[in-house]
């Protein structure tokens, strides 16, 4: 008899080899999210994460098909491409993952310096003809115009996921795994978030649960948590996601200390499930990991098993995307692909090595 084989992103979970791509919760550039699905799967990414919205998610289902004729190609590259898991989050109160900057650019003065437009990681803030003011979809809610406006008309604008559509899209089954944010003093509001989805999670290969900073009374909560999952069936696996610096991992090397800091507490806890690191992760996070010995090994109690990359990874590759012209697909210009195949790589094959 032929045993199955569990699926490659669930074997790299276990191995603690495993690499999540973070689109965004907020971000709902289309066409970026289909090259980045794209290019990380071929890459070797084991799981794409993006809002919970059904635009959104078919987009990064496209790029996930469109590498599926090319893994052959990239393997004989020496790539170690997949079909990664997708996931989609969702939150069950205010977050800074799920916002974003808004402004009327009409009443900005025409000498201001407008430091909002450089210092925006994904090019969302622009002062040209045909785009004036914050560029909604690519805006994923990072926060760094907000204190750097010289007058200060620079808001944010929040939102909370809805249920009934998380629940839809869902059912639906072209979603693997979905990420709850949530925070420690909202038990209450976790609980109602989690009985509104119940009826549409037991499909689900993968649920993970971010943990931020100050987790001071924290792991009691993450503790209570662990008791929702395990009373689901079949049970599902747990990822702990340790957001230490949220959106940051492209500002500088040291953003991954507060990120490595928490994954040691979530992981000494002991936990059912697996940690995996994010916010504030970048190229410095794999090494820092090494020299503390938390990367997992034979014997190892306290450790981490994934990393997750979201503004680090995104922004490597968007100077190659903007090089395809209007809807065109990454497929459709190879030189520009196997570029970003590479970037992507040298990045996905830091944990994996």
């Amino acid at each position: 008899m032929q045993l199955s084989l569990p699926h490659p992103s669930l074997q790299a979970l276990q191995a603690g080899r495993w690499f999540k791509l973070i689109c965004g919760a907020s971000f709902q550039d289309l066409p970026a999210i289909r090259h980045l699905a794209t290019a990380y799967s071929l890459a070797g990414a084991d799981c794409i994460d993006v809002a919970a919205e059904p635009a959104v998610v078919a987009a990064a289902r496209s790029g996930i098909a469109a590498a599926k004729p090319l893994l052959a190609a990239a393997a004989q590259q020496g790539y170690k491409p997949t079909q990664p898991w997708l996931m989609v989050s969702v939150n069950d109160g205010e977050d800074p993952h799920f916002r974003k900057a808004v402004f009327d650019p009409t009443i900005c003065p025409a000498d201001c310096p407008r430091p909002c437009v450089t210092i925006c990681p994904a090019d969302a803030i622009a002062f040209i003809k045909e785009k004036q003011g914050v560029i909604v979809d690519r805006c994923y809610g990072c926060g760094r115009c907000l204190p750097i406006c010289p007058i200060q008309i620079i808001g944010e604008q929040k939102h909370l996921s809805t249920p009934v559509a998380v629940g839809e899209l869902l059912k639906t089954g072209e979603v693997q795994a979905i990420e709850i944010h949530t925070q420690p003093e909202r038990g209450e509001e976790f609980l109602k978030l989690w009985q509104e989805l119940s009826g549409s999670l037991d499909q689900l290969k993968l649920i993970s649960i971010s943990a931020p900073r100050g987790l001071e009374g924290g792991l009691d909560h993450l503790r209570s948590i662990s008791k929702l999952i395990a009373s689901l069936t079949p049970t599902p696996l747990i990822i702990w996601q340790t957001d230490g610096r949220p959106m940051s991992g492209d500002i500088g090397m040291g953003t991954t200390h507060a990120t490595i800091a928490l994954g040691r507490q979530v992981a000494a806890a002991k936990l059912p499930g697996y940690v995996q690191l994010a916010g504030g992760t970048n190229h410095y996070t794999v090494d820092k990991l090494r020299q503390l010995k938390l990367l997992k090994s034979a014997g190892q109690e306290v450790f981490v098993s994934g990393i997750a990359y979201g503004s680090y990874a995104r922004v490597m590759l968007a100077p190659l995307f903007e090089q395809i012209p209007g809807n065109d697909k990454l497929a459709e210009h190879p030189d520009i692909l196997w570029a970003a195949v590479d970037r992507a790589a040298s990045l996905v094959q830091q944990i994996k090595s």
